[in-house]
């Protein structure tokens, strides 16, 4: 027996509760309803302009066209859906939706400038920038920012604990949780500002960007300057030199920034899955749960690693869509229409990582025994303090120590020394009393510079 319909992606499955606010601008129905809109807004424009001797639209005609885009629902959906069973075209599905309206209101006398001088491109461009900008603004960047202030509620919590760092994944000169954490704050909120800041670009020029149906039309009119009017009006930046596609640069860009967000994102999750290994960090057990069907004991750090995985799936489309994108040939293929229509998953498996993320970091709690176990068995590390505070007294002509880094080569590299070691060491040492003194009172913990204040960089 043969299953019912089923969806491939898991997008529009397992994982639709998350995702789903991105249907909203995303999906097929919601490039139709920017499709209506922008067909509606240029009527309105050539009207309101009294183009071609029409006459304004009256407040009541106006609200009702653009009742077709606010009303935009099932019926609509599926009435596209008939259409372009009979048109074979989807943009030309949305005209005749329109024309239908505009027949439903008496305003047939105006019907031949629904799509007026424009080919498909300019209508789906403009409707491209418009569903993935509000995308953009409306989920994908609060998602990011959430997983940001989570980031720095922890920073900040974290503060002063202080940790052993891993450099090349041996002992390092320790630094504190918070300041690591902060570190992804500050790099993820400068990508953050720069996605925010980015330009959503529009063309609407005809069927090669030149105007010139519009100008056998009407010979008269400053073409460039109502396309201008036009595009910026809807929220965009005109994009005033194009072939009959707009370029493609501001998506190419915009997805290489969140790709770039993406992969700060998995630096994240790779690091955070790490300290939970080591046991610096305790998973929270959830209610119910199951860490692992045949070890009972187990809490596996699954947000994490389901944001790895998605992440990395976000970003091989995003690269894609940005290398794809911004080549056309010669004036005009037909590649970039389908590519187009996978926007929504590449946004889809960042915004399921980032929601994994975020809910990754709230099942956490630190375990300072951990850190402080790891930093008193790792007193070799001070070794870069004693032989820079030595450096220091040779230069102020207090000690005639000739190669501080070789004596504390010799005395800590491949070894675990102890306190007591490092004690009878600094003792011995010909320095200054009051350097000795310092390096005396120095432990692993209290060996973090200024990585506490170092948080205070992200107010």
């Amino acid at each position: 027996m043969t299953l019912p319909p089923q969806v491939l992606s898991p997008l529009d499955g397992r994982y639709h509760a998350v995702v789903s606010p991105l249907g909203e601008y995303l999906s097929e129905a919601g490039l139709n309803r920017a499709r209506v809109t922008v067909e509606v807004e240029w009527l309105i424009y050539l009207t309101d302009h009294s183009m071609f001797g029409t006459s304004p639209l009256s407040e009541a005609n106006i609200a009702a066209l653009r009742a077709l885009v606010t009303d935009f629902g099932q019926a609509e959906i599926d009435e596209l859906a008939r259409l372009e069973a009979t048109t074979r075209h989807d943009v030309k599905a949305v005209e005749y939706l329109v024309r239908a309206k505009l027949s439903e209101l008496g305003l047939d006398h105006i019907a031949e400038l629904t799509h007026f001088a424009c080919t498909s491109e300019d209508i789906n461009n403009l409707s491209y920038a418009l569903i993935v900008r509000d995308a953009t603004k409306n989920i994908w960047l609060p998602a990011l920012s959430s997983v940001i202030a989570r980031l720095r509620e922890l920073s900040v919590d974290y503060r002063d604990e202080a940790m052993l760092a891993k450099t090349h994944g041996q002992p390092a000169t320790p630094t504190t949780m918070g300041k690591e954490l902060a570190v992804f704050v500050y790099r993820l909120e400068r990508i953050q500002k720069q996605i925010e800041h980015s330009e959503y670009l529009g063309k609407f020029s005809g069927a090669t960007g030149t105007f010139s149906a519009h100008l056998a039309a009407d010979p008269a009119a400053n073409w460039p300057q109502i396309s201008e009017e036009f595009v910026t009006g809807l929220g965009l930046t005109w994009n005033p030199l194009t072939t009959q596609i707009e370029s493609h640069d501001w998506q190419a860009e915009l997805y290489t920034k969140i790709s770039h967000a993406n992969r700060v994102v998995h630096n994240l999750a790779t690091d955070i899955w790490t300290y939970i290994s080591m046991g610096y960090f305790r998973q929270i057990p959830q209610a119910g749960a199951t860490g692992s069907s045949t070890m009972p004991h187990k809490i596996n750090p699954i947000r994490f690693e389901n944001a790895e995985a998605n992440l990395e799936l976000s970003c091989a489309i995003l690269d894609s869509l940005s290398a794809t994108l911004v080549t056309s040939r010669l004036q005009r293929d037909l590649t970039d229409s389908t590519t187009q229509r996978n926007v929504g998953v590449g946004f889809g498996h960042s915004l399921l990582a980032l929601d994994n993320i975020r809910r990754g970091l709230s099942e956490i709690d630190l375990d300072p025994q951990a850190l402080a176990y790891d930093l008193d068995t790792n007193w070799e590390i001070l070794g870069e303090a004693i032989q820079t505070v030595i450096r220091a007294e040779v230069a102020a002509g207090r000690s005639s120590i000739s190669d501080p880094y070789a004596l504390l080569k010799e005395l800590t590299r491949g070894k675990r020394i102890g306190r007591d070691d490092l004690i009878a060491f600094v003792s011995e040492l010909e320095i200054g009393d009051e350097a000795k003194a310092r390096l005396l009172e120095l432990t692993p913990a209290g060996y973090v510079g200024l990585a506490s204040q170092l948080v205070d960089r992200l107010n």
